[in-house]
């Protein structure tokens, strides 16, 4: 994938449980609505036993379909399936995941009475085509570019796997950037003309599934990331799982039943409770009211924002941890940060706002962005840069982020031996020289890893490589020079070379393991393409049906209309009724079949009715 592209780019937030996508058009951004008309899409996919289905759609069936319908995909994208966050996770989702090939977590579904395995990658490929097309469809051409954002504290693993996703989608991922970056951008763009010096803004992101927290100076169109801390795993979804589990037990003292092995019931549940979250960032208290939650059981049962409140205390004051890490990262203190913006869905919750309050002495919050689309904002700007669709105004625009973890090579056998420090300005390239440790030593082993541990094995292992071919010598006299080269994507390549001789030996970290090989991400766009045929097929089925259904029904109420019906006469009326009821009860009696049935059943009820119709009506009524 290209860092650069021609034509139109679009921007999109891929976010947790909804995401988001807009565009630079006429000098500024559009945050694009769906065909439902909203700003934001569900991040969910879903598959039945006759279609797959994609946003809202997906997330409207998901009580009555819980196995099947899937959603906090980007809580897998990039991870093991042994990882302990999975391993967590599964005991909370609907649907069943079975660990892959080389330690992948694949999710199995249901689809048309199979079962299909998918990974993550290819449902967050899914949410990516939806975007798109989105996109396109407001654009009224095609889209080929995008700049995609992650969260600043998703690893190596992860960001690639968001890009592999991407290139099932049949996107050319220009650059991937860090989500509170993005929301930097779209605070400070409209800013920038009349601030004067340097600001030092902290972002925090507060999303439904992760917590970003990034110090962003900024300074006549330079934002530098001066330091990033955040969860991945931390956001609207724990808080929801709290007020379940609550509710779970409420129930289970009520009616001395436990409902958390109903799948379908803990579904609604949590639709209830989300609903009751958002309803809280505004009003004392609400009820949460589900009829028919357990065997016939009636559910109702009121939770007060103090109630709330209390059962995720500790994960709100995790969030402030997190910003805490930030500013001594930094190494700056609180009372020199001048703007404190809020992003993110659950940013809105207002315990949260008020210990970030109290945490900088009472400082009001900049909530003048969409917390729900400034992510999406920002990565339409950078689009627009990158293709040079922008203007002046983003010309002068500059990004400098950082990594978000350490990065280092394991030496005797399980020390961590840092190159690039976190919170190093990318892109960047760094180089270490390592020696040999054995007498007569062939080939050097590589174990590349990231995060802060002093030992590696507490740390993530991103891949291995091997140096052969060095020539024999005692221990500590062959050297290898490591080179460690990061892009504008976050993302990390090593290489390797062997000094004594001048014997070269390249080779990249490919993250074989957890990421895709190429030859699967081309099934997977194939597949991806099988999939929108079965989707335009379908729906070419259904407007085929619907035209059926009512032009059938407009002919009834025609012919039941007193004065058209006096004019037919007892045997036309009598024809022209009986081939209606015979197309309504044929419709009534089957499920879908070819468009080309309902066509020809459109064409011989249009054969009859028309032209007695018409000699009643009038040769130039319309139909």
């Amino acid at each position: 994938m290209s860092d650069h592209g021609e034509g139109l780019a679009i921007g999109i937030d891929l976010g947790t449980t909804y995401s988001c996508v807009a565009v630079w058009q006429h000098d500024h951004i559009v945050i694009i609505v769906n065909d439902q008309g909203m700003r934001t899409t569900p991040s969910y996919v879903a598959f039945t036993h006759i279609e797959r289905l994609v946003g809202d759609a997906a997330k409207n069936q998901a009580a009555r379909n819980p196995a099947n319908s899937i959603f906090d995909a980007k809580r897998l994208i990039g991870r093991r399936f042994s990882d302990p966050l999975v391993q967590s996770d599964i005991n909370l989702w609907p649907f069943k995941i079975i660990e892959g090939p080389g330690d992948k977590p694949m999710i199995i579904v249901d689809y048309k009475g199979e079962e299909k395995h998918f990974s993550a990658e290819e449902i967050s490929s899914m949410v990516l085509r939806m975007m798109r097309e989105i996109a396109e469809a407001y654009l009224g051409t095609a889209v080929k570019n995008a700049v995609v954002t992650v969260p600043a504290y998703f690893n190596d693993s992860q960001r690639k796997a968001t890009r592999d996703a991407g290139g099932i989608a049949g996107l050319n991922v220009l650059r991937i950037i860090n989500e509170p970056t993005a929301a930097a951008i779209a605070y400070g763009l409209d800013r920038m003309a009349s601030s004067i010096g340097k600001r030092n803004v902290l972002i925090f992101d507060l999303g439904g599934g992760t917590t970003d927290v990034s110090l962003i100076t900024i300074e006549k169109g330079v934002f530098e990331v001066k330091a990033v801390a955040g969860d991945t795993h931390l956001g609207g979804e724990d808080f929801d799982n709290r007020m379940v589990k609550h509710f779970v037990n409420i129930f289970k003292r009520q009616h001395k039943v436990d409902i958390s092995v109903n799948s379908k019931a803990l579904r609604r549940l949590r639709t209830a409770c989300e609903k009751a979250k958002i309803i809280l960032s505004s009003a004392m208290e609400t009820t949460i009211e589900v009829d028919y939650l357990h065997n016939g059981i009636d559910f109702s049962s009121t939770i007060t924002r103090a109630k709330f409140a209390e059962l995720n205390m500790d994960l709100f004051r995790k969030c402030i941890h997190i910003v805490e890490k930030c500013l001594t990262d930094a190494k700056m203190d609180k009372s020199r940060v001048h703007d404190v913006v809020v992003t993110g869905g659950s940013s809105r919750i207002p315990k949260v706002q008020q210990l970030l309050r109290d945490f900088f002495n009472g400082k009001e919050l900049c909530k003048s962005i969409n917390p729900d689309e400034a992510v999406a904002y920002g990565a339409a700007v950078q689009a627009a840069i990158l293709t040079g669709m922008g203007n002046e105004k983003l010309q002068d625009i500059m990004l400098l982020d950082v990594t978000p973890l350490s990065l280092g090579i394991e030496i005797r056998g399980s020390d961590m031996s840092i190159v690039i420090p976190r919170n190093t300005a990318i892109p960047t390239k760094k180089k270490e020289k390592y020696y040999t440790m054995r007498d007569n030593q062939t080939s050097m082993l590589f174990s590349v890893y990231e995060g802060e541990r002093a030992r590696t094995c507490d740390n993530n292992l991103l891949g291995q490589f091997e140096l052969s071919g060095i020539p024999l010598a005692p221990r500590g006299v062959t050297k290898a020079k490591v080179c460690f080269d990061i892009d504008t994507n976050g993302i990390l390549n090593v290489s390797a070379k062997e000094m004594t001789t001048g014997v070269m030996s390249k080779i990249t970290i490919t993250n074989d393991k957890v990421r895709l090989s190429s030859e699967e991400i081309d099934r997977m766009v194939q597949d991806a393409e099988i999939y929108k045929a079965e989707d335009d097929e379908h729906r070419k089925k259904v407007e085929a049906k619907v035209a059926l259904e009512n032009y059938a029904y407009d002919m009834r109420n025609t012919i039941n209309d007193k004065k058209i019906g006096a004019k037919l006469g007892l045997v036309r009326k009598k024809k022209v009724n009986d081939a209606i009821e015979q197309v309504i009860q044929w419709l009534d009696g089957l499920q879908l079949v070819d468009s080309e049935e309902y066509e020809d059943k459109l064409e011989t009820l249009e054969s009859i009715c028309n032209p007695i119709i018409q000699r009643i009506c009038g040769q130039n009524q319309k139909l």
